[in-house]
C-alpha cells in the first residue's frame, strides 16, 4: 500500500515538473517588442514608440508581446497569418498604406504568407493606460471631427477612427494638391506611404520644405497653424496620428 502511494507521488511529482518545464519554455520563447528581430526601432518619445518592420517571404517573426496599443500601416499589398498566443490563427489580406488599430496586451506570431516582403509601421500608443483610465475628450464638437471624408483642393482627408484619444487620418494629395489652413493643437506623426515633397506654411515663420521617404516616419510638434502644399510632381499619401 506504502509503495503504490509512493509510486502515486512520484508520478504526479513528474507530472508537475514536467508542466514546470513546458511551461518555462513557453514563457522563454516569448521576446519583447523591442528584442524581435523583424522589429526596427525608428522614434520614440513620450507619445509614442515607433518600429519598422520586416519579414521576408515565407518567413515569421518571433512570438513577441505588445504591451500597448498600436496602429500599423501596411507598405505594400501583403498576406500574412496572425497565430495570437492562445487563439486560431487569423488569415489578413492588407493592401497598401492600409492602416489598423490593434489592442494591446497580447502576444503573437506574425507569419508572411505572401512571396513578396511584409512591410510595415507599427506605433505603439505608450499613453494607453491613462486613457483608458480617464476617457480623452472628443474632436471637435460632440466628436463631429472623428470620422469622414473631406475633400480638399486637389486630394482627399479621410478621418478613419480616434483610438485612445488618437486621430488617425489618411491623406491623399495629388501633385499642387494642398491642405488649408489648419491647427494643430498637439503634436503629430507622419507615416509616408509614398514619397512626400509637401511645402509647409506655418503662420509666422518663413516656409519649409520637408521630404519623407515612402516608409519613413517624421514628428512634428504641436501648437502651429499651417498649409501644406504637395510640392512634388507624383501624388502623395500618408498616414497622421494626432495627439490632443
Amino acid at each position: 500500500m506504502l509503495e503504490s502511494r509512493s509510486m502515486k507521488i512520484l508520478q504526479l511529482f513528474s507530472i508537475f515538473l514536467l508542466m514546470t518545464i513546458f511551461l518555462t519554455a513557453q514563457t522563454a520563447s516569448e521576446v519583447e517588442l523591442t528584442a524581435e528581430p523583424h522589429h526596427h526601432a525608428a522614434l520614440e518619445n513620450a507619445y509614442v514608440r515607433v518600429f519598422k518592420v520586416e519579414v521576408a517571404p515565407h518567413q515569421a517573426t518571433l512570438m513577441h508581446r505588445h504591451r500597448h496599443d498600436y496602429i500599423f500601416v501596411s507598405l505594400g499589398a501583403s498576406e500574412v497569418e496572425n497565430d495570437v498566443e492562445g487563439k486560431a490563427p487569423v488569415m489578413l489580406k492588407l493592401r497598401d498604406g492600409e492602416t489598423r488599430f490593434t489592442p494591446g496586451n497580447f502576444a503573437h506570431i506574425a507569419k508572411n504568407l505572401a512571396d513578396t516582403p511584409f512591410r510595415n509601421v507599427t506605433v505603439e500608443f505608450l499613453q494607453d493606460d491613462r486613457a483608458h483610465q480617464s476617457p480623452p475628450p472628443k474632436w471637435g464638437v460632440n466628436g463631429d471631427e472623428e470620422r469622414g471624408l473631406q475633400v480638399l483642393e486637389g486630394g482627399t482627408r479621410d478621418i478613419m477612427f480616434v483610438q485612445d484619444g488618437v486621430r488617425v487620418s489618411e491623406f491623399d494629395l495629388q501633385a499642387g494638391g494642398v491642405i488649408p489652413r489648419h491647427h494643430h493643437a498637439g503634436p503629430h506623426l507622419v507615416v509616408a506611404v509614398t514619397d512626400v515633397n509637401v511645402r509647409s506654411n506655418v503662420e509666422g515663420k518663413p516656409a519649409t520644405l520637408r521630404m519623407i521617404k515612402a516608409g519613413d516616419v517624421a514628428w512634428i510638434e504641436g501648437d502651429l497653424t499651417h498649409t501644406v502644399t504637395n510640392v512634388g510632381t507624383q501624388p502623395a499619401k500618408f498616414i497622421a496620428v494626432e495627439f490632443q
